[in-house]
């Protein structure tokens, strides 16, 4: 009967979920009054299962395998470690076929069927969208490890990827320093590029800078003549790129075929690593530039041994990334929380996560327990000759997660 009342209240929730999706930003995620949904998780023998729910089809698949591959490693390490307050983690893994519908199915199967503790994944926003609604009428936990748009907060999903004030301002910052007075805006037609490209024209507006078009096109396109044309024909000083998934590959082919380089109108990419590069092809993108908070490049012990250990597994021909970095991240996080806790139960979880620490491949992260976000160090990339990306720019520590842009007056009246 737990299990089957549980299941009808997350049922009831995916509805909810495509109105979430087409809503879309700018909403504090809702109080669902969920703190007392009952939880299936069985916490009485030697294992404790958890969730991985990534795209290992569809148009994202380019981008969350490797985010997949990254949550294996961490649990694999963590049990070799001897697991989670003396329990082996079991992984339930499933795909969530780059459809936000599915995802909001499969969170469903994890938690009332499979009964996990918390579940690793998502990508797109509106992946995200989807799920929260799941997560919030259950009372369960997702981690969630990509940037975003920001504009959120729910207190049963822990972002360990950055927030707008992390990455996307200190790339407009760090184009403004280099003399940028133009921009085109760029991105896939969902809920993240068509908020980032509101907090864009916003800042745009506050400092000085020609917003010379914007053009949305859907996950997955591979037709981008038109597109690139008009970029090319608007002569903006950069191009703010928020495209998803292989539509990159697409896109940076057609922006070299007709002759815009790097030195000319460079490209900021937000959704672009490693990862992606050889799928795009190093000749059709070194010289551009990248936001994030990760490289493999970064030079410490800790992202050594990080790299190290992830080409020993999969591979010395794959690149580590600032996406799989937050979700490895993501799993120690909930570790190092639930053994603050000393309890794997939700609420416990919810309530010990503030100022839970990891020495993180990027740099020491912190959970702010006000939003569920982390402190992360932004870093602005180029992208070389061996498909690897350096960083040219990095802010001074880690940056307080901000979501809802409260410390920026440009930004008032976003969140409404």
């Amino acid at each position: 009967m737990r299990l089957q009342r549980r299941s009808a209240l997350v049922v009831g929730s995916i509805a909810a979920a495509t109105a979430l999706v087409l809503a879309g930003c700018g909403s504090k995620a809702t109080e669902s009054g969920s703190a007392n949904a009952e939880s299936c998780v069985d916490t009485s023998g030697p294992t404790i299962k958890v969730g991985a729910l990534n795209s290992l089809s569809g148009t994202m698949a380019i981008s969350e395998v490797t985010v997949r591959h990254a949550i294996d490693l961490a649990v694999e390490q963590i049990n070799a470690a001897g697991g989670v307050m003396g329990k082996q983690i079991e992984l339930v893994g499933e795909d969530g076929a780059s459809e936000p519908t599915v995802f909001a199915e499969k969170a469903e199967k994890l938690i009332s069927s499979d009964c996990v503790a918390a579940v690793f994944g998502g990508w797109t926003s509106s992946s995200r969208k989807a799920m929260l609604p799941v997560f919030e009428s259950a009372n369960a936990l997702l981690y969630y490890p990509v940037q975003y748009e920001g504009l959120e907060a729910s207190d049963n999903i822990f972002y360990t990827g950055a927030t707008t004030n992390q990455q996307i301002v200190p790339a407009l910052d760090y184009l403004k320093e280099k003399g940028i007075t133009s921009l085109y805006l760029v991105g896939s037609d969902y809920v993240f590029p068509q908020t980032a490209n509101r907090i864009i024209k916003a800042y745009a507006d506050a400092n000085g800078i020609e917003i010379k078009g914007e053009d949305y096109t859907p996950l997955g396109s591979t037709d981008f003549s038109t597109i690139v044309n008009k970029i090319r024909t608007a002569d903006a000083d950069a191009v703010f790129n928020t495209l998803n998934g292989d539509s990159n590959v697409a896109f940076f082919r057609e922006y070299r075929n007709v002759g815009l380089t790097p030195q000319d109108m460079p490209v900021v990419s937000v959704s672009i690593a490693e990862e992606e590069i050889g799928g795009i092809g190093v000749q059709n993108i070194t010289g551009q530039l990248t936001a994030w908070d990760y490289y493999q490049t970064i030079d410490s012990p800790v992202n050594n041994a990080f790299v190290k250990a992830y080409k020993d597994k999969y591979g010395a021909d794959k690149p580590t990334s600032d996406p799989m970095e937050a979700a490895y991240v993501s799993v120690y996080l909930w570790k190092n929380t639930v053994e603050k806790a000393e309890s794997f139960a939700v609420p416990d979880v919810q309530k010990a996560a503030g100022g839970v620490q990891f020495d993180a491949p990027e740099g020491l992260v912190q959970i702010d327990g006000d939003n569920n976000h982390i402190t992360k160090t932004a870093r602005i990339g180029e992208i070389r000759p061996d498909g690897l990306i350096y960083t040219v720019w990095e802010s001074a520590g880690p940056i307080e997660p901000d979501p809802y842009l409260k410390g920026y007056p440009w930004a008032a009246g976003l969140s409404s």
